[in-house]
């Protein structure tokens, strides 16, 4: 599976902030957000580094696939992955599109995975032009 992604050197309450912000700007609405370290403490006791889920979907897009495809649910969330690794640097990523709503063989689904793929790689640069982003080494 192809992922966009992008690493920085930066708080992860910064990182946040930066990844929201990133998928406002490009038309995104944030429908959920699951921290997965709360989650996996709470239920597991289970102690993990900060590890966030932004679903977002660009509602103008979802309309689009619903209305060609109703059985297209499951993939219509974009989840960005704000991840702090370790060593300390905050890793984002999201899954491609194109290995989800674009394998569906509709002309509809694959226009609107090519215009996800765009504005996806619009949020990796966003969030790489926020004022406390420094690429990662």
């Amino acid at each position: 599976m192809h992922f966009f992604s992008t690493w920085a050197s930066m708080s992860f309450a910064d990182a946040v902030a930066a990844a929201k912000e990133a998928l406002k700007r490009q038309g995104f609405l944030i429908v959920a957000e699951t921290d997965i370290r709360e989650v996996l403490k709470k239920h597991l006791s289970v102690d993990l580094r900060p590890y966030l889920i932004l679903s977002a979907c660009n509602l103008p897009l979802v309309r689009r696939a619903v209305e060609a495809d109703d059985a297209i649910g499951s993939t219509l969330l974009c989840d960005v992955v704000v991840q702090q690794h370790s060593d300390g640097c905050v890793e984002f990523s999201v899954v491609d599109p194109a290995c989800t709503i674009g394998t569906v063989n509709h002309v509809v689904m694959i226009s609107i995975a090519e215009e996800l793929q765009s504005l996806l790689q619009k949020v990796m640069d966003d969030i790489e032009s926020a004022p406390k982003f420094q690429r990662a080494a």
